[in-house]
């Protein structure tokens, strides 16, 4: 599993954070998914098996969001 954290924008209002979770939530391999609209950030669990951090990335950014940057890091 990996710990991703994404730098957001584009996020107006408090639904836009209900429909990155859920984006995020559909796609096979993503756990722990947690958007904190205030810090424009989105924090969640991967299996790298399953899916990769720019399938992520290309599901936000399909509904209009930006993701302007990407931090990972493997848990033990």
């Amino acid at each position: 599993m990996e710990k991703v954290m994404m730098k957001l924008a584009g996020m107006t209002c408090p639904s836009c954070l209900t429909k990155i979770e859920k984006a995020v939530d559909n796609l096979d391999g993503t756990d722990q998914i947690k958007v904190m609209f205030n810090a424009g950030k989105l924090k969640f669990t991967m299996d790298p098996d399953k899916v990769k951090a720019v399938d992520v990335k290309a599901a936000i950014e399909k509904m209009g969001y930006e993701v302007q940057g990407i931090k990972e890091k493997e848990l033990n």
